[in-house]
Order: structure tokens, then sequence, then C-alpha cells
């Protein structure tokens, strides 16, 4: 709410050690661009009741040693009367362009921390609409929604509904399909180490996929009973094609060559299961997967409603099939109340921010806390257009990760499916990382034949 401290998830984003905690999500959209004039009105239509859109963020005051340094919280501020049109503006840029300037540069303090932005399109007859924001403000679902509206069919949205936060009801992962239950908070597994070709600094690249390679994909296996199995779902193939990356990235590395993912791969298995070895996790490759928390009653709110849940990548498995097997249903959710012991452990971990995160970022920054994250945000819609423009392609643009980990995002629509990746280590790395993906995802399609 206006005025309030941020919640934990929020407070320490907003103390991000590995850059500015900008993000964003692009539509790439086709024939020519609207006029800013338009853009503005249509904007000021659809989103002139939403107060989170407002705010500025206000950084603790004091100096950032001793005690305000432990206890000191951002908070946010609302800008009553702000004229939205102030955020959007217009650049001759290419999305990779506006990524090097904008997503490395913080937000000025004195206005919301967002922007929207008409860009060139990435081929001719195209263009894209870029929104930018600090994470603090924003999860990739208050993204959607806000995208949503814009479009043709969309309408004003709700202030009141944009306020709704999730209460003592949250939507989580279930257990898993083995039953077995998520990791410790403080849990490490194995780090996965990136090729680390060319310069160490944060690296930007999008690649398209093929619609036809990913159906196959998803049919390569079947999951349910018989006479009520479906293909595997979009999501369940993009973690079974970066856990493939990531086992080419331990074969590829010293200590973990391709002698060892072989020879070593019973021992490993059985360390992952539970035999072998004092500690199962300890060799355990595990991916961080944002899951939106909204009940479905507050499918509508404006702020950061999500937790990161770690999965397991299944990374000893050889056959591609196999792995996409172990991936399935491992983000099934339920939504259930909220345990007590959970607010009361994350009210205390957010009473002193800077403690917490000195405390445990060391670990879960960690390239083995999870070398991998993966989002995935899809607008399933059919025929989306904006101001009579059709969208051809949305594209995620993630934080800049954890030194020596990836983030892989997958965006989605009717039209089609693109994969960002975003490293510490180097556009070389997220060049080969992304092409990898692809790798990965031909050998689910062509084993789906």
């Amino acid at each position: 709410m206006p005025g309030s401290h941020l919640p934990l998830m929020e407070e320490g984003m907003a103390r991000w050690p590995f850059g500015p905690p900008n993000a964003g999500i692009a539509l790439d959209l086709a024939g020519a661009p609207p006029s800013l004039d338009e853009l503005r009105a249509l904007v000021a239509e659809r989103w002139k009741a939403l107060p989170r859109l407002t705010q500025t963020l206000v950084a603790p005051g004091g100096a950032r040693t001793g005690l305000a340094w432990w206890t000191g919280r951002h908070r946010w501020a609302r800008r009553d009367n702000h004229d939205l049109a102030q955020q959007i503006d217009s650049a001759d840029l290419t999305l990779r362009d506006a990524v090097r300037q904008w997503f490395h540069t913080p937000f000025p303090a004195d206005r919301p921390p967002w922007s929207l932005h008409l860009l060139c399109g990435a081929t001719e007859g195209e263009f894209s609409l870029l929104f930018r924001m600090h994470h603090s403000l924003l999860d990739g679902r208050s993204l959607t929604t806000l995208l949503r509206a814009l479009f043709d069919d969309g309408g004003p949205l709700d202030g009141a509904a944009s306020l709704a936060v999730p209460g003592p009801r949250r939507r989580t992962v279930g257990p898993g399909p083995t039953g077995g239950g998520p990791p410790g908070l403080l849990t490490t597994g194995r780090a996965v180490p990136l090729p680390h070709r060319g310069p160490r600094e944060p690296a930007y690249t999008v690649v398209r996929l093929r619609a036809d390679v990913l159906r196959a994909a998803r049919a390569a296996v079947s999951v349910g009973a018989a006479g009520a199995s479906r293909p595997a779902t979009t999501n369940e193939v993009f973690l079974a094609a970066v856990s493939g990356v990531l086992r080419g990235c331990l074969a590829a590395s010293d200590t973990g060559s391709a002698a060892e993912a072989d020879s070593g791969r019973a021992s490993a298995s059985a360390s992952v299961s539970g035999g072998g070895d004092r500690d199962p996790d300890a060799r355990q490759v595990w991916l961080s997967v944002p899951v939106d928390e909204r009940p479905d009653d507050c499918g509508e709110f404006l702020g950061n409603a999500f937790a990161n849940v770690r999965v397991p990548a299944p990374v000893t498995l050889a056959d591609p099939a196999a792995r996409l097997t172990a991936c399935t249903g491992l983000l099934t959710t339920v939504t259930r109340p909220r345990r007590t012991a959970e607010k009361l452990v994350e009210g205390t971990l957010a009473a002193v921010p800077g403690a917490t995160l000195a405390l445990a970022g060391g670990r879960i920054f960690a390239p083995a806390y999870a070398p991998a994250a993966c989002s995935y945000v899809h607008l399933r819609e059919q025929g989306q257009t904006l101001a009579g423009r059709p969208l051809r392609h949305l594209t995620i643009v993630p934080m800049v990760p954890p030194a020596d980990t990836a983030t892989f995002a997958l965006g989605g629509c009717t039209r089609g499916h693109t994969l960002s990746v975003a490293t510490n280590s180097g556009s070389e790395d997220a060049g080969l990382l992304a092409e990898a993906f692809l790798d990965e995802l031909t050998l689910l399609a062509e084993g789906a034949r």
C-alpha cells in the first residue's frame, strides 16, 4: 500500500546487488506504430485508476552503514494526480539496443519507476512496445494484466481490484510427482559452470522458437493414465530443455567432464535419490521458478505476489524424453491458507532486511543454490490487437541474474514463443546457452516423431 514499507520480496529486489533490478516485457506488433499521442490517450483511459503506477520508491534514510543499513527499509510514496503520459516515449532503438541502454540504468528517484516505450521492430513491418519497470513495483502477472488492458478487446482496469492484496489464501506449488517436498530454504546443491567464453559482463539475447518444433516436443511424452493422457505442457518442456542445457554445461566443464557425466551417472543418480551420499541434495541441481501466488479472486492485483520455488533439474538423465518425464507435474499448484509459521518467519526477516540479506545473500545468490532461473509468461487469448495492429510475439527481459548463473525466460502468445537468456558472463555465453536450448528442443521433437 502507498506509504507502507516494502514486503520482504520487494525489499530484496530493491537491494539487488547485481545491477538495477529492472525487468520488462516487449510486445512485437505488425504494422505501422501508433502515434505517441494515440498511445498516451489509450494508457490514460485504461490505466487511469491505478494507484500503483503513481508511486515512487523511497530509499531508507541515513547512511548506508551501521544500524540504518540493518534496519532501514524502502517504502512507497504516492504521487497523487501524476500524469501517466510522462512515463511514455518513443525511441529509434531495437529491443536489444534498449536493453543495453536502459536496463542497466536506475530509474530517477523522483518519479514512478516504470516507463512505456515505442521501439523499432525486430523485422520490417513490425514495431515493439516495451514496458520497463523496477521489479519491486510489479511482477510478471501484473505486467500481463496491464498489457491486456491496452488491447482492443480490453477495458479500463479497476483500481480497487488492483489493490486487492492476496491475503490468507495463496496459490503454492504442491508436493512433486514423487511426493518429496521442496528443498529447505537455505539448502544448496550443485553449481553448474557456464561456458565463460569472453568477458564477464551482463548480457541478454533473444531467439524465436519454431511453433512446429515446440508442438512436437510437447508430444514427446504422454502424461496421465491411459485414456486420459495429455501431452506435456509448454512449461514442462521449458524446464526439461533448460535441464538439458545445464547437463551439457556440466559435461563440458572441468569438474563435470563428459566421462564423469557418463561413467558417474549411476552414483549421481543414487545420491539424488537418497543413496550413496550423506547429503542427497549436495549433487542435486535446482531450478528457481517464480510461481504466481494470487488466488482466483485476486487476479488483477498489481504488485508482487509471487514466490520463487526450486524444483530439481534432472541433469543425470541422458535421454531427453526421460528428462521431460521427470519435469512433468513439478509445478502443479494448490490454493491453501498461509500458515502461521510462514507469516511469522516472513515478518521477522522483513523487520531487519539488511541483516537478512547479509546473512542469507551469500547462499541464496550462489550458483549452487540455483544455477538457472526459469520464468514463463504467456498471453493465451486469440487474435490480440492493439489499435488494430496484431500481436506477433511477446518477449521477456529479466533482471540481471546473480553472478555465474543464467535466467531463461519464455514469452508466449498464440502466434509463437520467444526465449530470452540473461547472464552475467557475457554475450557469447548468452548466445551459446540460447543455441543449446534450441538444440535440446529439437532433440525432444525428433524423439516424438
